[in-house]
C-alpha cells in the first residue's frame, strides 16, 4: 500500500483546505502531476482562488516559491536570467531568473508574447535553461503552474499546441457551492485558531515519486487507455488528436490516483478519471478557437462511453 502517497495527500488537502474551500480534486491533480515531474494549467475565471492554491499548495510541502506575471513585454530573459558584464570583477556574471525555484506560478501565461512563452519549453521538458551557449540545470522538484482566463481573448497569445501538450494536466476551480461559499466568508471574517499541521519534507516527495513509481499497470488498462488516445485521432473534425506523450502522461496521472486511493494497481476507473485533465487540453479541432470551448471534454465523454472497458475478470494486480 502506498503510505508516503497517502500521508502526503492527507497533509496536503489539510493545509490547502484551510485557504481553499472544496478544491480536493484539483488539489489531488497537482500533487499527481509533482509527483511525476510534470506542469499543470489553471483555467478559470478571475477570483476563483487560482492563485492561491499555487502559493498554499507550495507551502504545505516546504518547497520554494516564485510568481511570474505574464505581460506583453515579459521577455524570456525576465523567465531563465541574464549574463551581465560585472564591473567591480571585470567579468561576466549569470543571474538566474525565476524558473530557479520549485513551483514557478506563470500567471496568466497566455498574456506573455509566443517568444516568452516558447522561453519556458525548454524549462518545462529538460529541467534546464541554456543561456549564451552554457546550460544551467534546475534543480528539482521543479513545477509550473500556469494560469489563464479562458472569457477573456483580448491582449492575448493562445498557447501553441506543442506548449500545450507539454503540461501534464489541465484543470479549473470552478465557483464553489452556496454552502462552500457560506463557509469561506466566514473563514474570512473569523479565522478561527487552527492547529498546526506539519509540512511535508523533501525526502518525503522524493520517497513518494518512488513509491508512485512502483505501482503497478496491467498491459490490458495500457491497452485501455491506448485506445482512448487513439480515439482522439480518429473523430470527426479533430484536427489534433492525443499525441504519444498524452499516452504516457494518461497512465502516469492514472496511476497516481490509484496510488491516493491506497492501491498499488490501477484499475479501469482511475483511467476514467484521469482522462479528461489530461486529454481533453491537447485535442484541437477543424472549427473556430472560440466555438471549441469545452468540446475537448465533451469529446473525451462521448469516448469513455463508446471504447470497452477490459472485463472485471482480468487480476489487475499482477
Amino acid at each position: 500500500m502506498p503510505k508516503i502517497i497517502k500521508k502526503i495527500a492527507d497533509t496536503v488537502r489539510a493545509r490547502v483546505g484551510r485557504e481553499i474551500i472544496g478544491r480536493g480534486e484539483v488539489v489531488d491533480l497537482a500533487l499527481i502531476t509533482l509527483l511525476n515531474g510534470g506542469h499543470m494549467l489553471l483555467e478559470d475565471v478571475p477570483g476563483t482562488g487560482k492563485t492561491l492554491l499555487a502559493k498554499t499548495f507550495a507551502a504545505s510541502l516546504s518547497l520554494d516559491f516564485k510568481r511570474v506575471q505574464c505581460v506583453p513585454d515579459l521577455l524570456p530573459s525576465d523567465l531563465i536570467g541574464i549574463n551581465f558584464f560585472d564591473m567591480k570583477l571585470s567579468e561576466f556574471r549569470f543571474v538566474k531568473g525565476p524558473v530557479f525555484t520549485n513551483i514557478l506560478l506563470a500567471d496568466e501565461i497566455n498574456r506573455a508574447m509566443p517568444k516568452t512563452q516558447a522561453g519556458l519549453l525548454e524549462c518545462m521538458e529538460e529541467r534546464q535553461v541554456t543561456v549564451d551557449g552554457v546550460t544551467y540545470p534546475l534543480e528539482g522538484p521543479f513545477m509550473v503552474i500556469a494560469t489563464q482566463n479562458p472569457v477573456e481573448s483580448r491582449g492575448t497569445f493562445e498557447l501553441p499546441e506543442a506548449q500545450l501538450d507539454r503540461f501534464l494536466v489541465k484543470a479549473s476551480m470552478g465557483y464553489p457551492t452556496w454552502e462552500e461559499s457560506i463557509t469561506m466568508v466566514e473563514r474570512k471574517l473569523r479565522r478561527p485558531a487552527e492547529p498546526e499541521i506539519s509540512a511535508v519534507s523533501r525526502a518525503e516527495i522524493a520517497a513518494a515519486a518512488e513509491e508512485l513509481n512502483r505501482i503497478y499497470v496491467h498491459r490490458d488498462i495500457i491497452a485501455y487507455a491506448a485506445s482512448i488516445c487513439s480515439e482522439t485521432r480518429s473523430r470527426g473534425g479533430v484536427v489534433l488528436g492525443a499525441s504519444p506523450r498524452a499516452l504516457i502522461h494518461l497512465v502516469k496521472v492514472s496511476a497516481g490516483f490509484a496510488a491516493l486511493e491506497g492501491r498499488e494497481y490501477v484499475l479501469p476507473d482511475d483511467v476514467k478519471r484521469a482522462a479528461r485533465p489530461v486529454l481533453a487540453h491537447r485535442i484541437v479541432f477543424a472549427n473556430s478557437f472560440f466555438e471549441t470551448r469545452g468540446q475537448g471534454e465533451n469529446l473525451i465523454a462521448q469516448i469513455l462511453e463508446t471504447v470497452p472497458v477490459p472485463s472485471e475478470q482480468i487480476d489487475f494486480t499482477r
